[in-house]
């Protein structure tokens, strides 16, 4: 390695991208390029990293397989903040088997770190634990070690386990600090001030007030009879009944939990559930088939008694019901909360996230850029998605999980 190419991988390690930039923008041999990459990454400008760190891998010779698979794992991350999750697993995989075979440990963490959080961005939260686990982070160096204890802070508050994501953070915060990178103390700083934000709603008995993560975690472990509207379940301690895929039930019992102690009108039911000014006799059937159906599946949980007027929640055991209510109402909270981390997404990815099909999430995505919400870039293809950030909460609760909450 010569002394330019070498003293342009210092100031990328230390994330100043220009330095970097002034010591080899005119050269194209293949190290240079895949500097010249990361360095694009690190300015935003991903396209053309990605165009830069594809030619470098083809510019390596095959008996320089170290070279080609850091090229690899470079233009996986690159994807990653592009929010291109296609192709990723396999070639990535095989890139840390070839780095950790050639003992180049440190580009092998780096690569399993970047599954670990194309997993967290894609909500499956229990693959991105396990993926996690198989690393060290003490044994790694500071960059590594701060993404990976952000990591690890991330799906601990995704859990709602603030308790485990405190030191993590803490440590994060300190591996952040000696590795002396600005954008990487930012970002911890950030995810530090989660802890601080409102992250829901407490609605009962006709008053509101906001909770932060920590609050929230208490109350879902108290012996309320939770509604929660961020995860959509009913929640009484230990007991849980998610009604996430059924959305009609789960309307019906967020209208009932804001009306207990009280009851609520049949029609008001109909209105709010099916939609509809003006039911008439096939409305009043659906809605005791809907109730019946509710009854059964929350039977442990609550009971649904009629009334002269309509029906009313009560819970067992004499609890108390709370309502928690997301930051923002609305169907496309969790849209928003994907969207607000500044990155651009596709209508593909938001639909891997979201667990959606295209076609649904394009349907959002036109409701929210008519509202002024969202906005597009591109064309066709290479259409992209961005919301402004949405300051003043956490959107930990917002965004999609496939973790079992206990």
């Amino acid at each position: 390695m010569d002394s330019l190419i070498a003293a342009s991988a210092r100031a990328l390690a230390a994330g100043d991208s220009l330095s970097a930039l002034k010591r080899i923008a005119l050269r194209d041999d293949p190290p240079a390029l895949a500097l010249r990459g990361i360095a694009m990454a690190q300015l935003g400008e991903y396209a053309r990293a990605r165009e830069l760190l594809r030619r470098a891998g083809r510019g390596f010779g095959a008996h320089e397989q170290v070279a080609r698979a850091r090229c690899v794992v470079a233009e996986a991350e690159v994807a990653l903040a592009m929010r291109d999750f296609g192709g990723l697993p396999r070639s990535l995989a095989a890139a840390a088997a070839t780095l950790e075979a050639h003992a180049d440990r440190g580009n092998a963490f780096h690569a399993r770190l970047v599954a670990a959080r194309r997993l967290l961005l894609l909500g499956r939260l229990d693959e991105a634990s396990a993926a996690l686990a198989t690393l060290d982070p003490p044994a790694l160096p500071p960059v590594l070690a701060a993404v990976a204890e952000l990591i690890a802070a991330e799906l601990a508050l995704r859990a709602l386990r603030t308790s485990a994501a405190q030191p993590a953070l803490a440590r994060a915060r300190e591996a952040a600090d000696r590795a002396g990178v600005p954008a990487l103390v930012a970002e911890v700083a950030e995810a530090c001030a989660a802890l601080e934000r409102p992250a829901a709603r407490r609605l009962d008995a006709g008053s509101e007030r906001v909770l932060r993560l920590d609050e929230v975690e208490a109350l879902l472990a108290s012996d309320s009879l939770v509604v929660d509207a961020c995860r959509r379940r009913l929640c009484a301690g230990a007991a849980s009944q998610p009604l996430a895929r059924r959305p009609v039930l789960f309307a019906l019992t967020r209208m009932l939990a804001q009306a207990w102690p009280g009851d609520v009108e049949r029609e008001r039911l109909i209105a709010g559930v099916f939609r509809t000014r003006r039911p008439d006799e096939t409305h009043r059937a659906r809605l005791r088939v809907e109730i019946g159906r509710l009854r059964a599946l929350i039977k442990p949980l609550a009971e649904i008694e009629a009334s002269a007027r309509g029906f009313a929640l009560v819970p067992r055991e004499g609890r108390d019901i709370v309502l928690l209510a997301p930051p923002i109402d609305g169907e496309q909270g969790s849209l928003l909360a994907l969207l607000s981390d500044g990155a651009a997404w596709s209508t593909s990815a938001l639909a891997l996230a979201l667990g959606d099909s295209q076609r649904t999430v394009q349907r959002a995505l036109a409701e929210l850029e008519a509202a002024g919400r969202v906005r597009s870039i591109g064309r066709a293809r290479a259409r992209r998605w961005l919301s402004p950030p949405l300051a003043g909460f956490t959107t930990i609760l917002l965004l999609p999980a496939s973790l079992r909450l206990e």
